[in-house]
């Protein structure tokens, strides 16, 4: 007899794939990081294993996919709210980003990944600073994640001159080549930090690797009105002219997007990342999600820095992302709860390029899931498994959270981390910074 190392039951089981979306009292079997049966309970009752969770009737689902954000920036949460995105980066983020070292940033990406870790999130797609501290604390915490090192024209406080900016880049993909866990993106800050010559060779190092690249692109009307007086185009225009838009493109934000760019972004198989609270947090805009999608475009969902949002918690995200489209549309059946649970699990996975091994709980795939505990007053009556998920779960809901096959959180508790550490290492870091700008 076959014996799983982990067998999660008596739970609603929601695969989020097509051919069998839903099971009631349903169970997932796994081994080794992959998940090796999904069925009923009754059909999977006498399989043994090494390990039994159960779901306590709960629902069983993919974990969710953060497309967009900064895990090092909970380092920054609350340090500058309340202004304009321009004054935001340059007055307040690069100054405190300017006193940040790799051990920093380590600290910083440990408390992001704990976070999400609570809060259901599996994998999270990042750009920032010294980022192979970043893949470290990923891999500590046991974390999926892409990374990539942010690219722009002034000297950066990791690698300095943007030729080794390229090099860095170069040396973490044949670092993390083959990691079961880890991926590394290209990620050229934005069209407005980044010459066309940085742009062009940071997506040719991208092709010739078969990795992704990630960009923010569009997120407010300067950056189109800055791109426009520089080159004459829209920043979509823009890398269209340059060759760069492409299916490995992950474009963040796409919030001042015309009908003309959202049909090059359509046409080039080009990938969202929608990150609604951060950009109604900074006045940014509100992006053409509906329209985008109705284009055909793979959107995933994003939280974007903790400095601009100010939490990880994509439950929320997914709440706010469904309502505020809702709200500026003036239509209720916008960006449904079925579209926006696509957006942060099988879309989120699609737009990272990771959709064969994660986003869905399908047999083959890695074992990357959450339990949900609905034993909760806000979460009773049930009629509707993913309506609630979207409008009424929270992080804080999960019980159980699973990364390829290894249980990371159970009932709300961290298997293999030191938490009281990682918050005390954060607030020594805070207690620098306060000093520092004082």
């Amino acid at each position: 007899m076959t014996v799983a190392d982990l067998f999660i039951t008596n739970g609603i089981v929601l695969t989020m794939d097509p051919q069998r979306p839903m099971i009631d009292n349903g169970a997932v079997a796994i081994t080794g990081d992959t998940i090796t049966a999904v069925d009923s309970a009754a059909s999977l009752g006498t399989l043994a294993a090494r390990e039994t969770i159960d779901a306590a009737g709960g629902i069983i689902m993919p974990g969710l996919i953060n497309t967009h954000t900064h895990a090092a920036m909970t380092l920054f949460r609350g340090l500058a709210d309340d202004l304009p995105l321009m004054t935001w980066l340059n007055e307040h983020i690069f100054p405190a980003e300017a006193l940040l070292d790799p051990d920093k940033v380590y600290a910083g990406s440990l408390l992001g990944c704990v976070e999400m870790i609570f809060s259901g999130t599996t994998c999270f797609c990042d750009m920032y600073l010294f980022e192979d501290r970043v893949a470290r604390a990923a891999r500590t915490a046991g974390m999926r994640a892409v990374v990539g090192e942010v690219l722009y024209d002034f000297p950066s406080p990791n690698y300095g001159p943007i030729e080794k900016g390229f090099d860095y880049t170069r040396r973490l993909i044949d670092r993390w080549r083959g990691d079961p866990l880890v991926t590394i993106a290209v990620e050229p800050h934005s069209p407005y930090l980044c010459a066309p010559e940085l742009l062009v060779q940071a997506a040719d190092i991208a092709g010739e690797n078969g990795v992704p690249l990630v960009i923010h692109l569009s997120e407010t009307q300067t950056e189109v009105d800055t791109i426009r007086e520089r080159y004459g185009v829209t920043p979509v225009q823009h890398l269209a002219d340059l060759g760069v838009l492409a299916p490995n493109l992950l474009a963040c934000h796409c919030v001042v997007v015309g009908d003309a760019d959202m049909a090059l972004l359509a046409e080039h198989d080009v990938k969202v990342a929608h990150n609604p609270e951060s950009n109604m947090k900074l006045a940014s805009g509100i992006a053409p999600i509906a329209e985008l999608i109705g284009r055909g475009v793979c959107v995933g969902l994003g939280t974007d820095g903790c400095s601009s949002n100010n939490n990880l918690d994509l439950f929320a995200e997914m709440d706010m992302a469904a309502k505020l489209h809702k709200a500026s549309s003036l239509d209720p059946t916008v960006l449904d709860a079925a579209t926006v649970l696509r957006m942060a699990t099988i879309d989120g996975a699609r737009a990272l390029g990771l959709d064969r091994q994660i986003g869905s709980l399908e047999v083959g795939k890695k074992a990357d899931l959450i339990i949900i505990d609905t034993r909760k007053p806000h979460l009773t009556p049930m009629y509707n498994p993913v309506s609630h998920l979207v409008y009424a779960v929270g992080g804080g809901d999960v019980s159980t959270t699973i990364v390829g096959g290894r249980v990371l959180m159970k009932d709300r508790q961290l298997m293999h981390l030191d938490l009281s550490k990682i918050m005390a290492d954060a607030r020594q870091i805070a207690d620098q910074i306060r000093a520092k700008k004082a």
